[in-house]
């Protein structure tokens, strides 16, 4: 990888700047316990997927989606029997989601406030889910004033990452993409010529899963100040 041309490098936010999956994670688990007089964990699980895979087209991400789905689920497997007072403790472990703390992971501040003393690099943050939500999280993590601009859509194919070029008036090529997800960060920006950095987070949401693969150029990272030696950055 080459990363001399590199003029913007653009970041996913969630459990990739901070951590997100993990809230929803301690979210899901209630609403397994809930379902145990209906149905076990694991059918619960599944029953809780496939409902948010069939509300993506029309709801897409976000946590309003998540608690409709979760709502939803809830009431289909218990045939509609889950008590009202039940069903309002799912609504308020869904809300506590719109205010967890987004504290950087692990280096995050560090390198990004080194690549930011460069000014060398454009950095900016591009991600999905809900506007209001993704501004909220931003603000709380402190990282704003690292980031020249932020770019929130729905959804991130290669059609919003041909778009984002556009409006940042570079080439593909030019631009280098940080994230988490191999299906929404990795493969569509490497399928229109940017380059990318990998780095997988302990835990990943079902609907993000993707097959691993090789690309030459992408690279594979385990910490995020590993970033600083693709820019030949001293720690």
């Amino acid at each position: 990888m080459n990363t001399n041309n590199i003029k913007v490098i653009a970041f996913d936010a969630d459990d990739t700047l901070w951590d997100c999956q993990g809230h929803f994670e301690v979210v899901m688990q209630h609403l397994y316990d809930e379902l145990t007089p209906w149905t076990d964990r694991e059918t619960a699980a599944l029953e809780l997927f496939a409902t948010e895979r069939k509300n993506m087209p029309t709801l897409g991400y976000g946590v309003k989606a998540f608690t409709l789905s979760m709502i939803e689920t809830a009431m289909r497997v218990s045939k509609n029997e889950m008590p009202a007072s039940t069903i309002n403790g799912i609504l308020q472990q869904c809300y506590t989601l719109l205010s967890f703390p987004c504290d950087p992971l692990p280096e995050v501040k560090e390198t990004l406030q080194a690549l930011h003393q460069q000014g060398k690099y454009r950095l900016i943050v591009f991600t999905k889910g809900e506007i209001l939500d993704q501004e909220h999280k931003l603000e709380r993590s402190g990282l704003m004033p690292f980031f020249d601009y932020v770019e929130i859509t729905s959804d991130k194919g290669e059609k919003e990452f041909l778009s984002l070029c556009q409006k940042l008036n570079i080439h593909p090529s030019e631009m280098l993409m940080v994230g988490n997800s191999l299906k929404s960060d990795i493969a569509p920006a490497l399928s229109i010529g940017c380059q990318a950095v990998y780095i997988p987070f302990h835990v990943t949401w079902q609907l993000e899963q993707y097959e691993s693969f090789e690309h030459e150029q992408m690279i594979h990272i385990s910490h995020f100040n590993e970033l600083l030696n693709v820019f030949g950055i001293t720690k």
